[in-house]
């Protein structure tokens, strides 16, 4: 299980801050578990043109910035506290104690928190089958429609039974409720669509995860990040240790030299 707990820092300019309580239910960050803080550096840096920054939390920790706007944290634990490397995203909630409760309710696992990273609070939880996701309550990164433009924006949850896990998160995260400002839930396909404001920003398929002969595969939240060039960045993460364990030419799934799995997918991201 992954506990990573890097969630987003203070915004930069106090006009364009919202707070989880304007959007909550979406996706607000995401973060990275690394054994080695200069190789993941390295890695993304080359892969993605992500520049660096240290936040508060201390020497282990580092928020990437994409052309300037900080798209995901990195935290360098992962040897020192014995945990998995794996990306995992974060949904914006207006009361951390109150998702997390709702999250054991309805059998999920809560893994770390809810603590306090000023300005916010975050929380690890698993949900029935096992994926890991985070929840953040708080002010959100400076100006968070130039983050969802600017990052990854998008993921997906690979799980055994779509509407059961849509079922799960939307009880826990307040998904297509009557409050305003949530987000609003979609079947397409037999997939499940998460749309916030109008724009696709999740989806949850069943897949053949359950029949999938790789007995590795479990259920896990997949980030994708926008790039330009697909090619491009599968190239360079084989040339600075990282592997191709997919690639198409609109599409591709890489792993870092941590073992992280990540998707890129070329621009527009957002349907």
């Amino acid at each position: 299980m992954n506990h990573d707990m890097s969630a987003p820092g203070p915004a930069h300019r106090k006009r364009d801050v919202l707070s989880t309580h304007s959007v909550f239910g979406a996706p607000c960050w995401v973060s990275l578990t690394s054994r080695d803080l200069q190789t993941t550096e390295d890695f993304y840096g080359a892969v993605l043109g992500w520049r660096w920054r240290s936040v508060r939390l201390g020497d282990h920790f580092r928020i990437a910035l994409a052309d300037g706007v900080p798209v995901a944290g990195i935290a360098a634990v992962a040897a020192m506290w014995q945990m998995a490397v794996a990306w995992t995203p974060y949904f914006a909630v207006p009361d951390a104690d109150e998702a997390v409760a709702r999250a054991r309710e309805r059998g999920g696992t809560p893994a770390v928190g809810p603590l306090s990273f000023p300005p916010g609070r975050a929380a690890l939880i698993a949900d029935r089958d096992g994926a890991v996701f985070g929840i953040w309550e708080g002010e959100l990164v400076s100006n968070w429609e130039t983050w969802r433009r600017a990052a990854p924006t998008f993921i997906r949850l690979h799980t055994r039974n779509a509407f059961d896990s849509a079922i799960f998160y939307g009880e826990v995260l307040g998904w297509a409720s009557d409050r305003p400002g949530c987000c609003e839930v979609e079947y397409e396909a037999g997939e499940v669509v998460l749309r916030s404001r109008g724009d696709a920003v999740a989806r949850i398929d069943s897949g053949a995860v359950e029949a999938a002969p790789d007995p590795s595969v479990r259920p896990h939240w997949q980030v994708h990040f926008a790039v330009a060039d697909v090619g491009e960045c599968a190239r360079a993460a084989e040339k600075h240790g990282g592997s191709v364990l997919r690639e198409l030419d609109t599409e591709a799934v890489l792993r870092d030299p941590d073992g992280a799995q990540f998707t890129v997918t070329v621009r527009p991201l957002l349907p």
